[in-house]
């Protein structure tokens, strides 16, 4: 990757990478529909396409009810899986999630992670998480724990 452009790294973040930010970053001015559909419009995706696509993952994360909604009139725990149906339209290859249960209530939690362990399965993307969460990390397949940057153990696992 080091060899890549900046154009070329822009490129395959957009179509490989998808990201769940810990404070969601979900954008105001947006519903819950089009917050979903924005990085296939980036993709140039046309406009149909990218409702079809939103609003089927929405329908998946059991959030299609709220797609007409601001982000601010939705819970946290809604606000969360708006950002990963963000993170997944695309179907990226790659998901990235930055402490994604860490404003999440114990249940709202298990149920997210429980949705990441179903995409994963049967849309093959890998997710890495960074977190301290010990209910994400009791439900992981491989935990891969780092100490001042390096990798201090790699365990695989048969998680529940």
């Amino acid at each position: 990757m080091s060899a890549l452009s900046k154009d070329q790294l822009a490129k395959l973040r957009l179509s490989q990478i998808g990201f769940v930010f810990q404070a969601y970053n979900l954008i105001p001015v947006l519903t819950v529909l089009e917050n979903t559909a924005f990085v296939l419009e980036l993709q140039g995706i046309v406009r149909s396409q990218r409702i079809e696509r939103a609003r089927k993952i929405l329908s998946e994360l059991g959030i299609a009810e709220y797609a007409d909604q601001f982000p601010n009139r939705i819970s946290g725990g809604q606000q969360q899986r708006v950002a990963v149906a963000r993170a997944v339209v695309a179907e990226p290859s790659i998901v990235l999630a930055d402490e994604p249960t860490a404003n999440l209530d114990t249940a709202t939690s298990l149920e997210l992670i429980d949705l990441m362990r179903r995409l994963n399965a049967e849309k093959g993307a890998t997710f890495f998480f960074a977190t301290h969460d010990n209910r994400l990390l009791d439900r992981v397949n491989r935990l891969v724990t780092l100490v001042d940057g390096c990798i201090a153990d790699d365990e695989v696992r048969n998680a529940a």
